[in-house]
């Protein structure tokens, strides 16, 4: 079956099983935590693959628990496979949240979680709660990692449950790393604490 618009075909039959990028996901590496320090993934290293193979890599974030109260996760991005991961970063932050009550909601921008040319790690997930039952999930996307002309746009979209209130907050990040070096590793740490507990699955985007 062909794919038309505008009386023009874009994709046939044929092109379909003939290798037509069609933005499918291609599972690279998972890291589970378990009382962990930190998750990186380094291009080269352990089977990653984070190059200028793909223009577009998803990092799926799940059930990250953290072993601290109230840590903030974050990420940082490195061009010396991991050596030092301090690119300059540009961000905004916003936010939504809503309670279990049904009496608490706001739409607000986040100016303490973003960045002015910082080069610090990125908050993503703030103040999630160390419970048994307290997570956040969501994902990162990150672009071109490995071009050498523009800088690394990257955006975020990730749920948590806030600890103490019982809300449900959806944060929303977008930034670039300041920097025309190939991205080569990306690192995730809690400000304080080790990650309990989750997953972290990389992709390439076809």
């Amino acid at each position: 079956m062909a794919v038309i618009s505008n009386g023009t075909t874009i994709i046939d039959a044929g092109a379909l099983g003939a290798g037509v990028a069609k933005g499918s996901l291609v599972h690279i590496k998972t890291l589970t935590a378990s009382s962990s320090a930190s998750l990186s993934f380094v291009d080269g290293a352990s089977g990653v693959v984070f190059d200028n193979t793909y223009k577009e890599y998803v990092f799926k974030l799940i059930n990250i628990h953290p072993a601290t109260k109230d840590a903030t996760l974050g990420f940082n991005m490195s061009t010396d496979t991991g050596s030092n991961y301090n690119v300059t970063k540009t961000s905004t932050v916003f936010r939504a949240y809503h309670d279990e009550g049904d009496s608490a909601t706001s739409l607000s921008y986040n100016g303490s979680r973003d960045l002015a040319q910082g080069t610090g790690d990125q908050p993503i997930i703030p103040t999630v709660g160390n419970l048994n039952d307290e997570c956040a999930s969501g994902y990162l996307h990150i672009y071109n990692p490995s071009d050498t002309t523009f800088v690394k746009q990257y955006i975020c979209n990730i749920n948590v449950y806030e600890p103490d209130a019982d809300f449900t907050v959806q944060y929303f990040v977008g930034g670039y790393g300041n920097t025309t070096s190939a991205v080569d590793a990306i690192r995730f740490q809690f400000d304080s604490g080790n990650i309990d507990a989750g997953l972290i699955k990389l992709y390439g985007v076809l």
